[in-house]
């Protein structure tokens, strides 16, 4: 049997800076995953809504929306302060709702949306809001029945006063 000497010179492979690097290298690549797999997993996008064929299907219905405010004549008014809304509402024919539907929409976060229904008389709306983020919204204002709508859109905190006039868009 020969006798195997070590090489002088030679170090562990262990306490070779290379073979830690090479190591490295898939090693971060299997923790990255591990990281992805766990924000997929315990996150919701809110962004892929379940009906998407249904809600393609209705933009003609809510086109029409859009139309009858802007026959209505309607135009809103919207304060959001110290966890308030009041929303005043005027038509330049026809009767306004005792209930109507205000929806605030954040554009990326579904968790924050918040629908309120507001009660009132003579156009004048209010009620209690939940505290909002920082960032661009929208808004949706409709009557309890969906058969007019409203949008505007807001960026919070700095604009807490939204001016909405329907506009006919019959062109």
């Amino acid at each position: 049997m020969r006798n195997l000497k070590k090489q002088e010179g030679a170090r562990p492979w262990y306490r070779e800076t290379w073979t830690w690097f090479l190591i490295s290298l898939p090693a971060t690549a299997v923790i990255a995953g591990f990281i992805t797999y766990w924000l997929a997993a315990t996150t919701n996008d809110g962004l892929v809504v379940d009906d998407y064929y249904k809600q393609g299907l209705a933009v003609n219905q809510v086109i029409a929306r859009d139309r009858l405010a802007a026959r209505l004549g309607l135009r809103a008014q919207i304060s959001l302060r110290d966890g308030q809304i009041t929303v005043n509402l005027a038509a330049a024919s026809g009767s306004l709702p005792e209930i109507i539907v205000v929806t605030l929409i954040h554009p990326t976060r579904a968790g924050e949306d918040q629908k309120l229904q507001l009660a009132g008389h003579n156009g004048a709306y209010g009620g209690a809001l939940a505290p909002m983020a920082p960032g661009r919204w929208q808004v949706a204002i409709e009557d309890e029945s969906r058969s007019w709508r409203m949008n505007g859109a807001a960026d919070l905190p700095t604009e807490t006063t939204i001016r909405i006039e329907s506009v006919n868009s019959d062109s």
